[in-house]
């Protein structure tokens, strides 16, 4: 069993996996032109915990029955098909199939025992990969995490209790990477403000600003919350670096 999360999306496959043994394997054991069950025993299956972009087309979430036809040594294609019970390939009904897709394979060192990997891994995207014999493909896989995330915290700020500024200070700073949510981040930190007065919310309210470009008040909000840190020494210093150099840099841009 291999699992990943790319974004806040778990990916899990579940295979066995066939060593070459001294054989020949693709175009051999595994014919050309012919579906592959992409392993031994049981059908592999792949998992996504919500709705992905499989090779760049969207897969409801759910769980899936993953093969492959190897058409020739450029050209393969993808299978996943809705039907999760299958030994192999007995019983496979290409009525169950949800998507195929075409992928090219490419040239690979040689690899023994059939293996899955995760690679190329970033914010919200990674590689799938298949490698055996001297063969291996890669499929992107690419999350939704900024709509996952929101109701995360949409769920998060629905339980919050009346004095805690600080989770509206958390969910405010976790969306400032994504600017279209700009207003809705102002629109929490300015609750968490409310509720309490830290250096840690103007803080966050400071970098919304700079991040629109208003680098005045960024730099007004980032000096607040430097005198407000000298009320929690402690906390402040880890921070007392990072906003210190803004304020110098904010404070001197007009824009």
């Amino acid at each position: 069993m291999l699992k990943q999360t790319i974004g806040l999306t778990a990916i899990t496959v579940r295979y066995h996996a066939p060593g070459v043994k001294g054989r020949k394997i693709f175009g051999a054991l595994v014919p050309y032109g012919k579906i592959w069950r992409a392993g031994a025993n049981e059908s592999t299956l792949i998992s996504f915990e919500d709705d992905v972009f499989f090779n760049h087309e969207r897969v409801p979430a759910g769980t899936y029955s993953f093969f492959i036809i190897p058409e020739n040594e450029t050209s393969w294609n993808v299978v996943l098909n809705k039907d999760t019970t299958l030994w192999g390939l007995e019983g496979y009904n290409e009525l169950d199939d949800v998507a195929y897709y075409a992928v090219t394979p490419k040239q690979n060192s040689f690899t023994e025992t059939m293996q899955f990997s995760f690679s190329d891994l970033g914010t919200n995207k990674g590689m799938l990969n298949l490698a055996w014999e001297n063969m291996k493909v890669s499929i992107p896989i690419e999350t939704e995490v900024e709509r996952k995330a929101l109701a995360n915290i949409n769920a998060a700020l629905a339980k919050a209790v009346a004095d805690d500024w600080y989770v509206w200070a958390q969910c405010a700073e976790y969306m400032l990477p994504y600017k279209e949510q700009h207003q809705k981040a102002l629109e929490w930190i300015n609750k968490s403000i409310a509720i309490k007065d830290t250096f840690f919310n103007n803080w966050i309210k400071a970098r919304l600003y700079a991040q629109n470009n208003e680098f005045q008040i960024a730099a007004s909000l980032t000096a607040k919350a430097m005198q407000l840190g000298n009320t929690e020494p402690d906390s402040y210093k880890t921070y007392a670096k990072e906003i210190e150099t803004a304020y110098n840099n904010w404070k001197k841009r007009k824009l």
